[in-house]
């Protein structure tokens, strides 16, 4: 039984360096070839999109860091969906200028339907249109030259950009850390190697640009799945566009400090992943086919992963329990489960140690923050293995995530500010 565990675990290891292998080469491909600044300064007509939901708590802070910035502001119009909110987020937002409509739907629920009545609002109201829309999310702070360096990379000629994704609370616990880790590695090392291979970059969640022609092209915002980003990326790859990245356009998101808050989100994004691949799956194959790189790179992102990790684990773990019972022992499963994790877990170690290393002057945290999360990143990573598996079985809704971090950038005016270590906290009061 020994030999067998060990030949299924060196199968399922095989499987695992066949599909993400490719991944360790982009690492030494973001350091080689650094995605280069270029594009010129032309202006465009922005519109700003923004869906919220009960978040009196943080929007004010976003639209400051949007009023401050380096862009003209007479280019860029502000909108805001209160969607089903109960508190003061649409008040709030008028106050500071924003362009607010709210919606009250219990039936279609969720991020996508919320931008598709923002976007049929905006065709209505203003039928001149915009030459791009941003997508934003209500916890974001913007670093002050971030549309201005977006608007240099589409004037480079990419109809849809995303940017750099950093985090507001690194530093708040081991969870939030974690979560910041993955998307600073995401954007060094998936988005920005992916950029500088010539390959189609993903968005993620936030932080995105889409041009006029991309919105005709659509129709309005047709994405409602659980990840509507993951789908509105895999819509652009399998239709032949090429998203790019601006690594040098910086935003700041809020990432959740309570494990039950993060479960439900990676549960959602989990179910997302299948839905997705369900809706998707057969487009992106026939894109393999075809030769098409990024519909590999997708496929990868979003399917096998978590796929292959539970199934090892589960596969060890299921050996143990038949050892103990049968009087076998329970040792030769248990040490080559063990073995399998130890892999896992300095394989994500290194991966987050380089990240760490590389990001250290962009990570908003404390050194013994930083050097601890390097040891706590794979743990972070292994509680998706659970979460993986209960989206397989469980029905998932989309729920807001409920965000309260107020750091902004600094403020400006009749605006009070307290300075709290690399960012200003920004208070504006309802009354």
């Amino acid at each position: 039984m020994e030999a067998a565990v060990r030949t299924i675990n060196a199968l399922i290891s095989v499987l695992f360096l066949l599909c993400y292998a490719y991944q360790l080469l982009y690492i030494p491909a973001a350091w080689l070839r650094p995605v280069r600044r270029g594009g010129s300064d032309e202006p465009h007509r922005y519109a700003v999109l923004i869906a919220a939901r009960n978040e009196e708590a943080v929007i004010a802070d976003l639209l400051h860091s949007i009023r401050q910035q380096s862009y003209d502001s007479s280019l860029v119009t502000v909108f805001v969906l209160a969607d089903n909110c109960t508190d003061h987020t649409a008040q709030l937002a008028r106050r500071c200028g924003a362009v607010v409509y709210e919606r009250f739907d219990d039936r279609h629920i969720g991020k996508g339907y919320a931008l598709d009545t923002l976007l049929c609002r905006i065709r209505e109201d203003f039928p001149e249109g915009y030459d791009g829309y941003f997508v934003f999310d209500a916890d974001n702070l913007l670093d002050r030259d971030y549309i201005r360096e977006m608007n240099r990379s589409f004037n480079e000629g990419y109809s849809v950009l995303t940017s750099y994704r950093n985090s507001k609370n690194f530093g708040s616990n081991w969870i939030s850390s974690g979560y910041a880790l993955w998307f600073l590695r995401e954007s060094r090392y998936l988005n920005g190697a992916r950029m500088a291979l010539g390959a189609s970059c993903a968005v993620s969640g936030t932080g995105f640009l889409f041009s006029r022609s991309v919105l005709e092209e659509m129709g309005g915002w047709p994405f409602h799945l659980l990840t509507e980003d993951i789908e509105f990326s895999v819509y652009q790859i399998t239709h032949g566009r090429r998203i790019g990245y601006c690594p040098t356009a910086v935003l700041y998101d809020e990432q959740p400090v309570s494990f039950r808050q993060s479960c439900r989100q990676r549960l959602r994004w989990a179910k997302g992943y299948l839905q997705v691949f369900r809706h998707y799956g057969l487009q992106l194959t026939k894109g393999m086919l075809k030769g098409s790189w990024s519909c590999y790179d997708m496929s990868m992102a979003i399917m096998p992963a978590f796929v292959l990790s539970f199934c090892s684990v589960v596969f060890n773990a299921a050996l143990s329990v038949s050892g103990l019972l049968s009087g076998l022992g329970v040792w030769f499963a248990l040490k080559s489960l063990l073995e399998c994790l130890g892999r896992m877990y300095l394989m994500l170690m290194g991966i987050g140690l380089i990240t760490t290393v590389t990001e250290w002057k962009q990570i908003h945290a404390s050194t013994g923050r930083r050097l601890l999360t390097v040891f706590t990143f794979p743990l972070f990573m292994f509680t998706y293995i659970p979460v993986s598996l209960a989206a397989l079985f469980l029905r998932v809704e989309w729920k807001p995530i409920h965000h309260t971090i107020r750091a902004a950038v600094p403020a400006a005016g009749n605006d009070t500010c307290e300075k709290r270590g690399s960012f200003h906290v920004h208070r504006i009061s309802l009354r």
